[in-house]
């Protein structure tokens, strides 16, 4: 791949590695970038971010195909995932810990079946406070820090399917497609809620965006050396 394929515009098609940033991969892509090419600039953006602990698929385009991040963002998604019944954390998944339990005697694989019936289709969803949405020019996860809670404003999301794969309580495994801005923290809080108990996030991974998939990942462009290896076999074709 050579640097004017790269400025006319790609989009790499990243396994987001556990624990790092949308923002670190995108980094990572663009400082690679920049050294093998010698640029001192270029556009790199990703189309929507996967929290630091999901992994799966990530959208990074460059160039002009920048253009089309907000294309991408409106496809549907598909994660998978576990929720963890009877407690919940702060965060409503694995970044805080657990502050509160929950009776779980009373939940049966029925009941946790037929409540998946009550999140499909349109629905509301109220943000976590631990979220990049800004109120009053901060971000909401800003304003957790410092310990404030503040009243948040539903969303309106779709869920297209929503189905468990495995219960193996308190551990229940899912599958979701689901619409753009569909928090799946959220939804896992708020199903633990309707099975009147608790719920929080334990495990989470894109799969898909629209047509990409994440089986066709390329994480090699997270090493310098695949710009240059790339480039070097141009050169010689």
């Amino acid at each position: 791949m050579n640097v004017e394929k790269i400025q006319d515009g790609h989009v790499f098609l990243i396994d987001k590695p556990l624990d790092w940033t949308s923002f670190d991969v995108v980094n990572k892509i663009r400082w690679n970038i920049r050294k093998a090419y010698n640029l001192k600039k270029i556009k790199v953006g990703h189309a929507g971010t996967l929290d630091p602990k999901a992994t799966g698929l990530l959208l990074v385009c460059t160039g002009k195909w920048t253009k089309r991040i907000d294309e991408f963002q409106a496809q549907e998604k598909t994660y998978t995932g576990t929720i963890k019944l009877g407690v919940t954390t702060p965060t409503y998944d694995l970044e805080s810990e657990e502050n509160e339990i929950f009776p779980t005697e009373h939940i049966t694989e029925e009941i946790i079946h037929e409540t998946t019936k009550q999140f499909i289709g349109e629905i509301e969803q109220f943000p976590p406070m631990h979220s990049a949405i800004k109120v009053d020019g901060k971000r909401l996860y800003e304003l957790a820090r410092d310990g404030q809670e503040i009243e948040r404003k539903a969303r309106k999301v779709n869920i297209l399917d929503f189905k468990i794969t495995k219960i193996n309580l308190p551990f229940v495994d899912f599958e979701v497609n689901c619409s753009k801005g569909t928090y799946i923290r959220s939804l896992a809080y708020d199903f633990g809620k309707a099975l009147n108990s608790g719920g929080y996030l334990t495990a989470l991974r894109r799969t898909k965006i629209g047509e990409f998939d994440v089986i066709n990942s390329e994480n090699l462009a997270l090493e310098r050396s695949y710009f240059e290896e790339e480039d070097q076999t141009e050169k010689e074709l």
